[in-house]
């Protein structure tokens, strides 16, 4: 590394010139300020207050502006610069500073640091950001391993080191103030000189490290500029508390801000409220800490503090009288005559009928805290936002305000595909906008604290939040070779120190409701230490901390990850278990996934004791990266990181851009506020809110018969309380004269809640709950005979191994007799088909499917050989004339092994080909008993490429399969080919529809193919699991990234009968819960195949039946 001058050397380093200060647990930080909450430094009272109703204009419209490509280089630059708007006394430093990459401490240039330095030849790096998304070293990704040799506290000598510089100059009004050097976050560890003076050195790659940099600048007066020189290692022993499931990159990946204070400053502040058992009064502290430097030769005493609380959700007006339009003046309150503990100064007040904060009311304050001389002139304000709310344990639940609020939360990474690690402000706010436009109501941030502006939106939208102590050792769990840093005296203060960091940065915010130890790191002492520590500073707060088990003296909430729905209850009903259960992580959603999240809510909303969950997680974890000339998302091992976990940082629910996968549907409904259920002859409309009534929402009502509108309104709806709920009896309902004269077969009541006005986080008419309910026919239609020409006529000849089936000029189907397939299948002279209909058993693999290693699905199915290389042997076949010009054929397939040709699955099928161009394929499957859960059964077929116009009568219009489904309403949708392919980023099963009734694909001529199930009662309205895509199952198998995949020359056509579920309660165990799996037993189902012409209507033909 770059030498040190022998007066500015770390302790440390003074006695040992071998050692290294990044691999010494006990040596975490250098001439580094105390952690406190953000200061901010303002001159006039009305500066701070006009300060945060500027700050808060933050809304659905700011999210617009997110951007995911290059161009958020610039906007994370545009962003570090508007966080210091409206700050007479702080400079951003953000921007280009020079930079050079040296392959380890050791190469680094030896005097970098010294103003002299000729950087002349150095490149240019933008500030804010992490090296590797800029093109130096490479990113990597692990979930557990260590991307380094474990041999701790040491890392390995090829260490990559990032060595930055930046001229600055100091404002020339800021003579005789101190001037503070803030890093908001840099990682892993690094040293800082300013003008060639050692200032200090830092670890915790997500929390601030803060250094007075007054002595070492240039006079006031000059007009010299300062040097600020910076050397960061990719790697130090804090590494080791930092293997969380993410990217590991490295640099100065948050602000760098210079803040001048006056001699005399508030230093730190802490707002708590304690509300009385009616909520109606809140008793306010505020402890303030002042800082003076040691030679000050004024009188500390004679300097005043004051406190005040304004209301600023409205722009106060500027001839109003400041000091009267607060809301509580705070008054000192006198020191004890012998003070432990605290040292500082605290002020007292009250407020009667305070406005509480709530996710659902997020009701804030502004807090300025004044300190002024002698001669009552200001000094300088501080100040920030905070709110009045109360967070207490009862009997199994955690209560907010008095109110056992059901948290409906995510796990968030700080993740931006082409800028890693580093904010942007409309990007956070689109996170949080698109969130509560899914009735997401909760985060915990995983696995460190964020970025600081991150927590002010959260207070101002409204969010619940597990704060999350930047610890995670899960790379130890694969070695006994080590002691474990929770056990470890040696790791204790590297440990503790994250959490007191942690919570004197964050302990202001009213979104932080639970503080949490870290994650995945065992447990031991270091975790105690920490809690009591924690619980000692803050008692307004909750502890989180699911290591150990979940449930140790350490954690105030039972907080397992994955635990399934049924071990969940259990705990719920243990009486001795007086703690509330609310999963830190559960639904993991790996690509196609997060089947069974219904269940998980159908306990959690009839369970005491049980309340809510974070899904697992937020956004996949996607990196923009080039592939031959055009950019696409990139995952472990795409940059040659080695090790790497592969695409398991791909969980999430929505894309690195930021557009929804389909499975966000399923968490909007599970969330959502209003609950809407049948009872025996009424529909009971519950308002699941806890805070709010439905004041807000514009309900209305929607009858379908069969897929088409019968009548629609709005629903005059009361008011409803929190926790409420308001019937409506059928016979009384607007829509009931409509379902009684209704002759479909089948009926659904969407009930809709729509936002009346428009919200900080979206416009008006959004509909914030959705539910569709069935109810019984009243005047069924009987299925009617197809009416055909009295010419009609079916032909049939025997040419060659083909027998072929016409009638007239309208259509022609030739049948296979080798393969016991239908070869071909014209409508007009053009072949529908280009590969024959054949049953299928099999998917292109999930993550999910894949999850579990020898015991996962996948395995199972390799091993029993149920692969897309499944060989069918015709066994038998026979051709039957039976009456009305039908002919029947029968055929018995062997599914075989490819390899030994033993049969796993026989098929016993008939085709009835009716002279209207219908088949009815009837298939009984019989599998081998011994063979594991079957991925389908069904059938599949292939067609002319024309055909890319879908119509479909089942649920969506968005992707959903058996278990999960609960979102998607019953209707008539229109899609193209190309729009029923989901995405993912690794390819798989995608694009499912589930309980189609029937499908019609068609070209832009109007010809085309019709399929539906053929039976009656509820077996035809279950339907089919249908998917249609361009690209085959073996191509989704064969490619591994979606931007690879190659269309076909046909298109694919699954019709299943039986389809299993994708799960989603983890991806590494086989988890489909058992009601979704496809057991090995006998099946019976029929589909019907029929011609459509453009004057054809699918829905007629649904309700004809071929003679």
């Amino acid at each position: 590394m770059a030498s040190l001058s022998s007066t500015g050397l770390p302790p440390p380093l003074n006695n040992s010139n071998s050692r290294k200060a990044w691999e010494d647990p006990s040596f975490i930080k250098w001439r580094k300020r105390d952690a406190h909450v953000p200061l901010r430094s303002h001159d006039t009272l009305e500066g701070s207050i006009k300060y945060w109703y500027e700050r808060n204009n933050a809304n659905y419209l700011s999210a617009e502006k997110a951007v995911w490509n290059d161009n958020a280089v610039t906007e994370a630059l545009n962003s570090a610069a508007f966080w210091v708007n409206g700050l007479p006394f702080v400079r951003s430093l953000s921007g280009y500073w020079k930079f050079h990459f040296a392959s380890s401490p050791s190469t680094v240039p030896s005097d970098f640091h010294e103003s002299t330095f000729d950087d002349s030849n150095w490149d240019s790096l933008p500030v804010p950001s992490n090296w590797q998304m800029h093109g130096y070293d490479r990113p990597i990704y692990t979930n557990v391993i260590y991307p380094f040799p474990m041999n701790p506290p040491f890392v390995p000598s090829e260490n990559p080191t990032g060595c930055y510089r930046k001229l600055f100059q100091i404002p020339k009004q800021w003579k005789g103030r101190r001037v503070l050097l803030h890093f908001e976050a840099v990682d892993s560890a690094f040293f800082a000189w300013v003008n060639g003076v050692l200032i200090g050195y830092s670890q915790d790659s997500r929390l601030p490290a803060e250094f007075e940099i007054t002595d070492t600048l240039h006079p006031f007066e000059s007009d010299d500029y300062n040097v600020l020189a910076v050397q960061v290692m990719r790697w130090s022993d804090g590494s080791y508390l930092e293997d969380q499931d993410h990217w590991w990159l490295s640099g100065i990946h948050r602000d760098v801000i210079l803040l001048s204070k006056p001699q005399v400053f508030v230093t730190d502040y802490f707002f708590k409220a304690n509300l009385s058992e009616d909520f109606l009064v809140a008793d306010l502290e505020v402890e303030v800490k002042l800082d003076a430097p040691k030679e000050y030769l004024g009188d500390v005493s004679s300097v005043s503090i004051e406190a005040l609380l304004y209301d600023t959700s409205n722009e106060l007006n500027s001839n109003d009288d400041l000091i009267s339009s607060s809301l509580v003046n705070f008054k000192i309150k006198p020191a004890p005559a012998r003070s432990f503990g605290f040292h500082g100064h605290r002020l007292e007040g009250k407020m009667e009928r305070p406005k509480l904060w709530s996710s659902e009311q997020p009701n804030l304050y502004t807090l300025v805290v004044i300190l002024k001389d002698s001669s009552g002139n200001i000094i300088e304000c501080e100040s920030c936002q905070v709110g009045i709310r109360k967070i207490s344990l009862s009997h199994k639940q955690m209560l907010i305000n008095g109110q056992p609020v059901i948290i409906k939360g995510v796990n968030r990474h700080e993740h931006h595909p082409r800028v890693g690690k580093t904010n942007i402000e409309s990007c956070m706010i689109k996170d949080l906008v698109l969130m509560k436009e899914n009735n997401i109501n909760a985060v915990r941030n995983s696995h460190y604290p964020q970025h600081p502006r991150f927590y002010e939106l959260c207070d101002l939208f409204g969010f619940y939040i597990i704060d999350e102590a930047n610890i995670e050792t899960h790379g130890f769990c694969l070695t006994k070779e080590f002691k474990h840093p929770a056990e470890e005296p040696s790791w204790a203060w590297s440990m503790v120190d994250r959490g007191i960091n942690m919570v004197e940065r964050d302990k202001n915010h009213a979104c932080v409701v639970v503080w949490s130890l870290g994650n995945e790191s065992s447990y031991g002492a270091n975790h105690s230490a920490m809690a009591g520590w924690i619980r000692e500073r803050d008692g307004t707060r909750i502890l989180h901390y699911e290591g150990g088990g979940s449930r140790t003296s350490s954690t105030d909430i039972v907080c397992p990850m994955y635990m399934r729905v049924w071990d969940i209850i259990k705990i719920a009903e243990d009486q001795s278990e007086k703690r509330p259960l609310i999963l830190c992580e559960y639904s993991h959603a790996m690509g196609n996934s997060n089947g069974n999240i219904d269940k998980y809510w159908e306990a959690i909303d009839s369970t005491f004791g049980l309340q809510g969950g974070f899904i697992w997680d937020w956004v996949d974890q996607g990196l923009l990266k080039d592939f031959n000339g055009s950019k696409h998302w990139a995952y472990g091992g795409d940059f040659g990181d080695e090790p790497n976990d592969l695409n398991f940082c791909l969980n999430g629910i929505i894309w690195p851009d930021r557009t929804p996968h389909p499975a966000i549907h399923e968490v909007k409904y599970v969330y959502q506020p209003v609950k809407v259920v049948l009872l025996q002859d009424e529909i009971e409309i519950k308002n699941a809110q806890f805070f709010d009534s439905t004041e807000a929402f514009g309900f209305s009502w929607i009858l379908q018969g069969d897929g088409n509108i019968i009548g629609s309104d709005l629903l005059n709806v009361p008011q409803i309380a929190p926790q409420k709920s308001h019937s409506i009896k059928l016979e009384y309902s607007p829509w009931n004269i409509l379902w009684q004269k209704c002759e479909a077969n089948e009926i659904f009541l969407t009930i809709n809640a729509k936002l009346k006005n428009s919200t900080r986080w979206v416009k008006e008419g959004h509909v914030i709950s959705s539910t569709q309910l069935s109810l019984p026919a009243k005047n069924p239609l009987i299925s009617h005979p197809i009416e055909l020409p009295k010419d009609s006529c079916l032909v049939t000849e025997t040419i060659g191994d083909n027998i072929i089936f016409t009638n007239k000029s309208t259509w022609e189907i030739q049948f296979n007799t080798k393969t016991g397939t239908i070869d071909s299948w014209k409508v007009n002279g053009t072949n529908l088909l280009t590969k024959g209909i054949f049953p299928c058993f099999y998917r292109a693999l999930t993550d999910n499917d894949k999850g579990g290693e020898s015991n996962s699905y996948a395995s199972k199915w390799k091993s029993s050989f149920l692969t897309p290389q499944l060989k069918f042997h015709l066994n038998k076949f026979s051709l039957t004339k039976l009456p009305n010009q039908t002919f029947q054929i029968s055929t018995q397939l062997l599914a075989q092994n490819p390899n030994s040709n033993s049969t796993l699955i026989t098929i016993d099928s008939t085709y009835s080909i009716h002279k209207s161009g219908d088949i009815i394929l009837k298939y009984n499957i019989n599998p081998n008993s011994n063979l594991p859960p079957l991925p389908r059964v069904g059938i599949t077929f292939n067609t002319n490429k024309e055909l890319t116009n879908i119509t479909y009568y089942g649920k969506g219009p968005f992707e959903c399969y058996p278990d999960r489904k609960s979102s998607a309403h019953v209707n008539i949708y229109n899609q193209n080919v190309r729009e029923m392919h989901t995405p993912y980023i690794v390819p798989s099963e995608n694009g499912g529809r589930a309980d189609v009734r029937w499908i019609g694909l068609r070209s832009d001529l109007g010809f085309g193919l019709f399929g539906s199930v053929w039976g009656e009662g509820e077996e035809k309205e279950k339907g089919l699991q249908m998917s249609v895509s361009c690209f085959g199952m073996e191509e989704l198998e064969r490619k591994t990234h979606d931007h690879e995949l190659v269309e076909g020359d046909d298109i694919e056509v699954h019709l299943d009968h039986k389809h299993m579920g994708v799960g989603g309660d983890d991806s590494w165990t086989p988890c489909v819960h058992e009601e979704y799996l496809i057991p090995p037993i006998p099946y019976s189902f029929s589909v019907r195949l029929s011609p459509v012409f453009p004057s054809s209507s699918c829905q007629e033909i649904f309700k004809s039946r071929p003679e």
